[in-house]
């Protein structure tokens, strides 16, 4: 019996997705953005903190075993200015950020990356990105 090729994702053709910088991904309704010691440490050294204590002690909550970014009372990450609609980190934003849309709760079905179309401008639109950084996006961070 011939071995079958490995089943193709139905995104096997790409995504489109340009961030459209609206900044909706930061904002909103309560939630975690996780992080991890080297996330920590590259965001420590960006806003000059004065160690990975002090950083963690203001920008930081534990979650459980888990650490995750603080977030205003509104939901708003606590690196978002909503003055500027820009990230104060963006440059040693968490995987979770970079990796964004193409997170395997999105990509499951064409039904949940529509779900994503529609709460992200950007997301459906824009450049067309292919399978193989699709998938490497989707190895980094899984939620």
């Amino acid at each position: 019996m011939p071995k079958q090729p490995p089943k193709q994702p139905w995104y096997k053709d790409g995504l489109q997705f340009t961030c459209s910088e609206c900044g909706d991904c930061c904002t909103g309704e309560p939630g975690y953005v996780w992080v991890n010691k080297a996330e920590i440490a590259a965001m420590t050294e960006l806003v000059a903190a004065e160690d990975v204590d002090q950083f963690e002690d203001l920008y930081v909550r534990k979650i459980g075993v888990r650490k995750s970014l603080k977030e205003f009372p509104n939901g708003d990450c606590v690196f978002f200015d909503n003055a500027s609609r820009r990230c104060g980190v963006y440059s040693a934003r968490p995987r979770q950020c970079r990796t964004w849309p193409f997170w395997e709760s999105n990509l499951r079905t064409p039904e949940a990356w529509a779900q994503t179309c529609e709460s992200c401008p950007g997301s459906g639109a824009g450049q067309l990105h292919q399978l193989d950084e699709i998938e490497e996006q989707r190895q980094v961070f899984r939620i």
